[in-house]
């Protein structure tokens, strides 16, 4: 297969942002990258255009940082509080995972909505009560930790089956 440089416009996830000089197939940069516009093929030419897009992309990871600084003052401040349903014995019925702490983010604030789950960092889903930490990473230089308080929530219907044994 041939490969070929070409120049992004435009950030390109797994590939490369603004400005930057990156090899693909030629299949991929001909019936792809090029058409839609995201890059364009690295001529002598075509060079100069990099100042421009080096510009571009400085304003626009200015812009995403100061966006991520002000989610992570608002992460801060959030004290989520969710419940575990829970049996007798205090035995957990299922777990908190990236997804319930996602939604309850964006409960608390809706400018919090648009954090995607895979930026919460939990090793494995909460299946205990009590006070957790948990990293949310907002920015490659950026990671708040994000304080959750998990409570026991009864499961109903869970007495009544126990009492009906003890019969």
């Amino acid at each position: 297969m041939s490969v070929v440089e070409v120049i992004l416009k435009e950030k390109v996830e797994g590939l490369g942002a603004e400005a930057d000089i990156v090899k693909v197939k030629r299949g991929y940069a001909n019936n792809y990258l090029v058409p839609s516009g995201l890059a364009f093929e690295a001529t002598k030419g075509n060079l100069r255009h990099r100042e421009a897009l080096n510009q571009k992309r400085a304003l626009r990871e200015a812009e995403e940082l100061q966006l991520a600084e002000k989610k992570a003052g608002r992460i801060k401040k959030a004290r989520l509080k969710l419940e575990l349903a829970t049996g007798q014995g205090g035995k957990a019925f299922g777990s908190i995972t990236t997804m319930d702490l996602s939604a309850a983010m964006a409960a608390f604030d809706k400018k919090l909505a648009d954090i995607d789950r895979h930026n919460i960092l939990l090793d494995k889903p909460i299946k205990s009560t009590g006070d957790f930490e948990v990293m949310v990473k907002l920015h490659q230089d950026i990671t708040v930790p994000l304080k959750v308080k998990v409570s026991a929530k009864p499961v109903e219907g869970a007495e009544d089956e126990d009492a009906e044994e003890e019969s």
